[in-house]
């Protein structure tokens, strides 16, 4: 009925210790990213909405973009906080409203293409 003493450490128990806790940190490693992304994200709360006529021109900043006479213009906002267009993309603007006049400017008379385009 008394326990019989444990056995010492060997190199092979500890080696099969180690890479057990090995393994359990890389599956840790590689769920993480998993997880983090079923989290609901903390969102910055976005610019009121506006809406403008500049040069004969319709432009709207809203939730879904930036849109001129209803046709999307592609926006991307740069590490800075700055934005640019796929109308001009070597000149950044501090705003959208700035940007969508810079779009105007820049296209002239000539229209938006109906189809955003589409990064997958």
């Amino acid at each position: 009925m008394y326990a019989a003493p444990p056995a010492p450490l060997t190199r092979r128990a500890l080696l099969r210790s180690a890479f057990t806790a090995a393994v359990l940190a890389g599956t840790a490693a590689a769920l993480a990213p998993v997880l983090r992304a079923r989290r609901p994200r903390q969102t910055v709360t976005p610019a009121p909405l506006a809406e403008e006529t500049y040069r004969g021109r319709h432009i709207a900043v809203d939730l879904a973009g930036v849109r001129i006479d209803g046709r999307p213009l592609h926006v991307m906002r740069r590490a800075d906080g700055s934005y640019l267009s796929g109308v001009n993309h070597f000149q950044s603007y501090g705003t959208q409203m700035e940007l969508a006049r810079a779009a105007v400017d820049e296209l002239g008379t000539n229209q938006l293409a109906m189809a955003a385009p589409h990064h997958g």
